[in-house]
C-alpha cells in the first residue's frame, strides 16, 4: 500500500556536541529507513541552539549532511526572549523546557515562561516539555496570552485527561505521544534493565498507557522523541535518558493497525496531516512510502543489527511486528529501497527556506 511520507516533529540529532551518539547524516538516514521524510530537530545540543550563532552552527551541519528534509527548533533560554524574535522565521518553532533536561535550557521561573509566551510570534509554534502540574501551568499561561501551545511526549492519564478538558473548553492546545509510551510501561522495566529503561518522561503504568489508547482522539501527533545514546552509555554507571525511535515507530504503529487498534487513516492523520498543520510545514511534493500491509504474512522481528542509527540498540529488540517499509520516495526521488538508503548527505532541504 502507499501512504504519504511521514513527519516527525520531535527528534534529537545530537549535533553539535555529541556526534558519537548521532549526527545529521546517521540520524536522517535512520529517518528515511523509518519512513520519515521530514524531521524537526530539538535544540538541547552542546551548545544548545538558542541564538543566531548556534542556530547557524547546526543548520550548516544539516545543509551538508541531512538526507531527508528538516527544520531546527530554537531553545527558550533565560535571557533570549527578545533576541529570539529575529530568528522565528528561520526555525521550526520555540521549544520550552519546563521539566527535566540536560544543559542550560530548563526554565524554572514562570515569569520567564510568560516572557517567551507573550513575545514569540503567534504565527510560529511553541512546544513545551511539561509534565504533570507543570503541564497544567503552561496550559493556563498560554491561555492567558491566547496563544497555541503544543505539548510534547504526553505519557500519563492525568495529562491526557487535562488536555482533553482544555480542548473541550476551546483552549489552543495540541499534543503528541511517543510510540514507547504507547507500547511500553513500567512493567517492562525489569526486562529492559536499569539503564536501558531510562527515558524522560519515565515509562508510566499500564493504566497510564491504556489511557492514551482510550483517548486516541485527543492525541494530535505520534512523535518518536528519537533520543539516541550508545549502548556503552546506557549500560554504564550513569545512564542518560532516551530511546532511539525513528526506525521502529512505523512498524509498531502498523502492527497496531493490523490488530485493529488504529486505522491507516488514524496513522496518516497523526504522522502527516496534523504535524503539517500544527507546525505550518509545506507539503512535500511527489513524496510517498510503499509499505507492505500489516498482515500475518508480513511479520518480522525487530533487531538493532539492521538499524542505521548510531545508537545501535532499541528497547523493542526481539518484538514481532507486522508491516514493513519497502520504499521511500522524497520529492520524486527514490531515497530508500528495501534496506538501503539511496539519498546522499545534503539531499535534505531546510523547509523553512524551501517551499517543498
Amino acid at each position: 500500500m502507499r501512504i504519504p511520507g511521514l513527519i516527525d516533529p520531535h527528534v534529537h540529532m545530537r549535533e553539535p556536541g555529541a556526534t558519537h551518539k548521532e549526527d545529521w547524516d546517521s540520524g536522517t538516514a535512520a529517518a528515511l529507513a523509518g519512513g520519515f521524510t521530514l524531521v524537526l530537530a530539538m535544540p538541547n545540543t552542546q551548545p544548545p541552539v538558542a541564538d543566531a550563532r548556534t542556530l547557524e552552527l547546526t543548520l550548516q551541519a544539516a545543509r551538508t549532511k541531512a538526507r531527508c528534509d528538516y527544520a531546527q527548533f530554537l531553545g527558550a533560554g533565560q535571557d533570549n526572549a527578545q533576541d529570539a524574535l529575529a530568528l522565528a522565521s528561520r526555525v521550526a518553532g520555540l521549544k520550552m523546557y519546563l521539566d527535566q533536561t540536560y544543559g542550560p535550557l530548563r526554565l524554572d521561573d514562570m515569569a520567564l515562561w510568560m516572557s517567551h509566551l507573550s513575545r514569540w510570534p503567534h504565527t510560529s509554534p511553541v512546544v513545551a516539555h511539561a509534565e504533570g502540574r507543570t503541564l497544567a501551568a503552561v496550559i493556563l499561561i498560554a491561555a492567558l496570552y491566547d496563544r497555541p501551545v503544543h505539548l510534547a511526549h504526553v505519557s500519563r492519564r492525568e495529562e491526557i485527561l487535562l488536555i482533553k478538558a482544555a480542548k473541550e473548553r476551546g483552549l489552543k492546545v495540541t499534543c503528541e505521544v511517543t510510540p514507547h509510551h504507547l507500547f511500553l510501561s513500567d512493567a517492562d522495566i525489569p526486562a529492559l534493565g536499569p539503564g536501558r529503561c531510562e527515558v524522560r518522561p519515565r515509562l508510566a503504568s499500564p493504566a497510564d498507557r491504556q489511557a492514551l489508547w482510550d483517548n486516541l482522539d485527543v492525541i494530535d501527533c505520534f512523535a518518536t522523541d528519537h533520543a539516541p545514546h550508545t549502548l556503552a552509555e546506557k549500560d554504564g554507571p550513569n545512564p542518560p535518558p532516551g530511546f532511539p525511535g525513528l526506525e521502529t515507530a512505523l512498524p509498531l504503529l502498523l502492527t497496531a493497525v493490523g490488530e485493529g487498534r488504529l486505522s491507516v487513516e488514524d496513522l496518516v492523520a497523526r504522522m502527516v496531516t496534523n504535524p503539517r498543520r500544527i507546525f505550518d510545514l509545506p507539503e512535500q511534493q511527489d513524496t510517498w512510502l510503499e509499505v507492505d500491509p500489516p498482515t500475518a504474512d508480513n511479520a518480522w522481528v525487530v533487531s538493532a543489527s539492521r538499524t542505521l542509527s548510531r545508537s545501535a540498540w532499541t528497547p523493542f529488540e526481539g518484538w514481532q511486528v507486522r508491516g514493513r517499509l519497502v520504499r521511500t520516495v522524497l520529492r520524486g526521488r527514490e531515497v530508500y529501497d528495501d534496506g538501503k538508503v539511496l539519498a546522499e548527505p545534503g539531499f535534505g532541504q531546510d523547509v523553512r527556506t524551501h517551499s517543498g
